[in-house]
């Protein structure tokens, strides 16, 4: 498989803003279930939000809803993640992943099946 590719983290005030995008050829036209994830320090890797390619179905961790947006450009084979309102418990290390199948609705953001992983990038919040 080719490798899944994350750009666009940096650092940010509390309340900036971020795009983060993951080159994805390959995963998004062949009906993979993409997500983001992430992990701080010290914590456990949490899923951030998922994205069903075949229906277009999304999920988000309660602690970003109304705030991050998941999407896909077919054309560019690309998945991005687009964070608002920044907070600095966001500060991780944010991973773009691709799945056979994504988690039900209700469940939280995971992926199901044999999943690929990109190699992350490092989005700071400050205060």
């Amino acid at each position: 498989q080719v490798p899944l590719v994350e750009s666009g983290g940096g650092s940010v005030q509390a309340g900036g803003s971020l795009r983060l995008s993951c080159a994805a050829s390959g995963y998004i036209s062949s009906g993979y279930c993409m997500g983001w994830f992430r992990q701080a320090p010290g914590k456990e890797r949490e899923g951030v939000a998922t994205l069903s390619t075949r229906d277009g179905r999304t999920n988000y961790a309660d602690s970003v809803k109304g705030r991050f947006t998941i999407s896909q450009d077919n054309a560019k084979n690309t998945l991005y993640l687009q964070m608002t309102s920044l907070k600095p418990e966001d500060t991780a290390m944010y991973y773009c992943a691709a799945g056979a199948l994504c988690s039900l609705a209700g469940e939280p953001p995971a992926l199901v099946g044999r999943h690929f992983w990109g190699q992350g990038t490092q989005v700071t919040v400050s205060s």
